[in-house]
């Protein structure tokens, strides 16, 4: 597998007065190198890459799998190529078309939501996969399932309608990774049980609050998860700080620079 060239210059592992299992990496060092995170899986390690905002890298033993890509070329080209692409929704801060085929490669496998898959140009929709939430496919011996994203809140219902959007959980031979996608705090995240990593947004108004975000994480416990996706709009963003002191000691909180 191709090594990564990310540095994100580890400070020390904290463990806040509250009891929070808090890994921290300051902003100031997120571009000084290119190597990532690593968890530990039977089948070998799994490297995370924060990119920014939703957009993550993934170096797995299955291949490198991108979420959410958009942004600038220059985030991307000096990073392994992608071997999936995972796509959640529309939004313009997790979809963009012309970043996709920047950086689709012919072998390069596109999972999307079904919204997603309509809006593909042709060229990209020839490599794509649409599956729908609670629907599933394979990606090599590694599966990926659709898990529901969308809004409880009555007036935020509009940016996140139930059914359309996607989050997703990969199966990695002992190791699941769960990215949540834009959505509440809903009945399916709290639902999901034996997730070593997962992904959580939080910004309003169009996710949910740091407190609503760690209540959830603090039901369906990952072993890990990074807050991410938490700048919103008119004062909307949110704290990754509160969240990981929220969050207690029932995970352990990545927090990294994303912006």
């Amino acid at each position: 597998m191709t090594q990564s060239r990310r540095n994100f210059l580890a400070s020390s592992a904290a463990t806040v007065a509250s009891g929070a299992m808090i890994s921290v990496y300051p902003f100031a060092a997120k571009a000084a190198g290119h190597s990532g995170d690593m968890f530990e899986t039977s089948a070998g390690p799994i490297k995370v890459h924060p990119i920014r905002h939703a957009s993550v890298i993934m170096e797995t033993p299955a291949g490198v799998i991108y979420i959410d890509p958009v942004g600038e070329p220059n985030l991307y080209e000096s990073r392994p190529v992608p071997d999936l692409v995972l796509i959640t929704h529309e939004h313009g801060d997790h979809f963009n078309a012309g970043t996709l085929a920047g950086v689709m490669q012919d072998s390069t496998q596109l999972i999307t939501n079904p919204a997603v898959f309509e809006m593909l140009p042709d060229a990209l929709k020839a490599k794509a996969t649409a599956i729908a939430n609670d629907e599933g496919t394979a990606f090599g011996d590694a599966t990926v399932d659709a898990i529901p994203a969308y809004n409880l809140t009555e007036e935020r219902k509009n940016f996140h309608p139930k059914g359309r959007d996607n989050g997703y959980v990969l199966t990695l031979s002992d190791f699941r990774v769960y990215v949540s996608g834009d959505t509440e705090d809903i009945p399916e995240m709290r639902a999901l049980t034996d997730i070593d990593l997962a992904f959580v947004s939080m910004n309003l108004p169009f996710t949910m609050s740091a407190s609503s975000a760690a209540d959830a994480v603090r039901e369906f416990a990952p072993k890990n998860v990074y807050p991410y996706h938490y700048r919103g709009r008119d004062g909307g963003t949110q704290d990754p700080k509160e969240f990981a002191e929220l969050v207690g000691d029932a995970s352990t909180v990545q927090l990294r620079g994303w912006y």
